[in-house]
């Protein structure tokens, strides 16, 4: 196992740069999940510390080694990608091992290890099988294994889960975490899924055009995101954010008077709160339901107050119908605050 260090890392595809910079530190044992929309550099910057992306400038140390000349053989990274690249003509065990055997092992020692990883991944079954004999988790499963045998010191994942199905993909997204829980291996996932890092992260690195936008703790980012593109990014559904003017206490948004403690006086705010944390009840404003989403666990009201757009998501079942109007509320202490200018957080 081994920590990551990238400094001032660039990549430009002729005059135009798409990572603009980058510095982050992964400790040793760490799982970092990199996120945000297509186009970001997420993937860019994953395929740069594999060495299968050449980088325009900086460093990247794996270990302490510096690893920006070395091909992906000689860096001891495995990498999880997500359609799977096994060889429809060897068997799972022959696919797990391939990698040991070019290296010229033993082919007791790659036995051994193959039949750990497979116990691991509860594979032991399926060694004998062809690829087309095996469901999607199974192969992904397999992917893993072969990745596991080679007991690298960085484990890459570019987005091992996208082509599985909802329930899969949650099943499969534990099994991953388990499994670096059981290795402690250094690990490197990318997703455009942010359940899938609120989840599985130690901490999250959101991307957006090539910067870091904020990395921490998944429920940090949650709790305090640092701009508003991290709240609107984390959260689903994503947090109500409204433009409006500090005055007495509370942001002034059209016919809006929402409570802010702290609100810049006369400042241009935008004024964010998470849709679980709005209820129904007298207190800040009416609203009139557009559109009701039962999704069984949850209620997810979309209404329109004063030409807001406003998403409301409660735990109740709720019997309201489109033209309902309703009273919302919310704790002010709940209330995230933002300049209009910048978007950085004020609060």
């Amino acid at each position: 196992m081994a920590d990551v260090a990238i400094r001032d890392l660039r990549k430009s595809y002729g005059a135009v740069e798409v990572i603009h910079g980058i510095d982050l530190d992964i400790p040793d044992g760490e799982f970092v999940v990199l996120v945000g929309p297509s186009g970001c550099g997420k993937s860019t910057l994953l395929r740069m510390i594999a060495g299968l992306e050449g980088i325009s400038s900086g460093t990247i140390r794996i270990g302490d080694r510096v690893v920006n000349n070395l091909p992906p053989s000689e860096r001891d990274i495995a990498m999880v990608f997500q359609n799977y690249a096994l060889y429809p003509h060897k068997t799972v065990a022959a696919n797990m091992g391939f990698a040991l055997k070019m290296r010229g092992m033993p082919r007791a020692e790659i036995e051994e290890r193959v039949g750990r990883a497979a116990d691991i991944l509860g594979l032991r079954p399926y060694l004998d099988r062809y690829p087309r004999a095996l469901s999607g988790g199974q192969r992904q499963r397999v992917a893993m294994g072969r990745a596991i045998v080679r007991d690298p010191k960085v484990f890459l994942f570019d987005e091992p889960l996208s082509n599985l199905d909802a329930k899969l993909r949650v099943q499969m997204r534990t099994e991953i975490r388990a499994l670096h829980q059981r290795l402690r291996t250094t690990t490197v996932y990318v997703t455009h899924d942010q359940i899938e890092a609120m989840t599985m992260a130690d901490r999250i690195v959101v991307l957006r055009e090539g910067h870091i936008a904020q990395a921490g703790a998944p429920l940090d980012l949650y709790d305090r995101p640092a701009n508003i593109f991290v709240a609107g990014f984390i959260g689903s559904p994503a947090m109500n954010l409204i433009e409006g003017i500090g005055q007495g206490g509370a942001v002034q948004a059209g016919g809006l008077r929402l409570p802010a403690p702290g609100a810049p006086e006369g400042r241009s705010v935008i004024f964010g709160i998470r849709p679980e944390h709005l209820e129904i009840g007298e207190g800040w404003f009416e609203a009139t339901v557009r559109v009701v989403e039962p999704t069984g666990s949850e209620t997810h009201l979309v209404a329109d107050a004063g030409g807001q757009e406003i998403v409301v998501v409660s735990r109740d079942r709720l019997a309201l119908r489109p033209g309902d109007r309703v009273p919302l509320r919310a704790d002010p202490a709940r209330a995230h605050l933002f300049d209009a200018a910048t978007g950085q957080r004020l609060n």
